[in-house]
């Protein structure tokens, strides 16, 4: 086995938390977890899982949303009744 080293970083508590009840559910410890995160980011060259931005949060959107809110405080934004909430 190749030396090994530390690697220090921080979570917060509640995701550490978590993480170790996770891991001990599964037989592993915090450590075991990452090395299997990293062997596998070195194997496949990848972040073994899907990352996704939630496009709600897209510049896009964002201005979008401010000049809705403009029309809004300014009295010109349209809308119209669908039904879908009562009175």
């Amino acid at each position: 086995m190749a030396q090994a080293v530390n690697v220090n970083f921080k979570l917060d508590a509640d995701v550490k938390k978590g993480m170790e009840q996770a891991c001990y559910d599964m037989g592993l410890s915090m450590s075991a977890a990452f090395t299997i995160f990293a062997k596998t980011v070195c194997r496949e060259r990848r972040i073994p899982f899907e990352i996704s931005a939630d496009p709600f949060y897209s510049d896009a959107n964002m201005r979008y949303l401010e000049r809705k809110m403009e029309a809004y405080k300014a009295g010109k934004l349209a809308t119209k009744n669908n039904g879908l909430i009562e009175d």
